[in-house]
């Protein structure tokens, strides 16, 4: 018996209880704010939006049956340094011991010749200016043992053409984890999500049709044949917080992304055996 309640406390030690999720309003933030609070814990959901803050309160509790004390809300433009330290010097300290950050704006694409600068840093400040405000004012509130996890993305490492603004962003906030891992630690340990193709509201301004047939070409050359759902991130953010010997580490979410064919299989003679 006491060997089976050392597993338990164990076991939930290793649990993160309250979540502080910058970009929880929407996509992989708001999914990983559902695993937060399905394994027992709160979340605090960041966005700049109080309306679509509270609408991923309601769905969030709708879905996982929790009460209103499990879901609470921040409205914070967190792009704005000085926003941010405000928010963190509301907190007290201690109170949280996750911190994720997976806000960022549309990525402008195209080639770098003719691309508007002010929309690469635009790009920057949206996703990789936010990851550090966070680190550097929300971090010193965590409570011991407690973890940050950032969403970066594979085109840091497999670009496509005219992704240079996000595929330059990814990496940047790769870099940022390493580093933190080593200046946080032993602490706090410093993770990052990398994922692959996921089908979240970030796309519903396309057509409808066009955004069908971009999901079924990016299916169908990975090796699951599928694209990624909110649910498989917020899975892999919620294993990056509660794994206790796991910091500075970039892990791939993204159905073989890395291993992708592009080329078509009845043409290729590789992959026809004629070679």
């Amino acid at each position: 018996m006491q060997l089976v309640l050392a597993w338990i406390a164990a076991a939930t030690a290793m649990t993160p209880q309250r979540a502080i999720v910058v970009g929880g309003s929407s996509g992989m933030g708001k999914a990983a704010a559902k695993q937060f609070v399905k394994n027992g814990g709160h979340a605090l959901l960041v966005s700049r939006s109080a309306d679509k803050l509270q609408r991923a309160r309601e769905e969030i509790m709708r879905e996982t049956g929790a009460d209103a004390y499990a879901v609470d809300t921040a409205a914070v433009d967190a792009t704005d340094e000085a926003s941010v330290a405000a928010f963190a010097a509301g907190l007290a300290p201690d109170s949280y011991d996750a911190l994720v950050v997976s806000a960022a704006g549309r990525a402008p694409h195209g080639p770098v010749a003719e691309l508007d600068v002010a929309d690469a840093r635009g790009m920057m400040d949206s996703k990789f200016w936010t990851a550090w405000h966070c680190a550097k004012h929300v971090a010193p509130v965590l409570a011991d043992g407690g973890s940050i996890t950032f969403v970066a993305g594979v085109l840091n490492r497999r670009p496509g053409k005219n992704c240079a603004p996000l595929a330059a962003t990814n990496g940047a906030l790769e870099g940022l984890t390493r580093s933190l891992a080593l200046d946080l630690g032993p602490r706090l340990r410093v993770n990052c999500m990398s994922p692959g193709f996921c089908d979240t509201e970030r796309f519903d301004h396309m057509d409808t049709e066009r955004k069908a047939a971009m999901l079924a070409n990016t299916a169908a050359s990975l090796p699951l044949q599928r694209v990624g759902e909110p649910a498989d991130m917020g899975a892999a953010i919620h294993y990056l917080a509660s794994a206790q010997f796991v910091t500075g580490v970039v892990l791939d979410v993204d159905g073989g992304h890395g291993v992708r064919q592009y080329a078509d299989a009845a043409t290729d003679p590789m992959r026809r055996g004629d070679g």
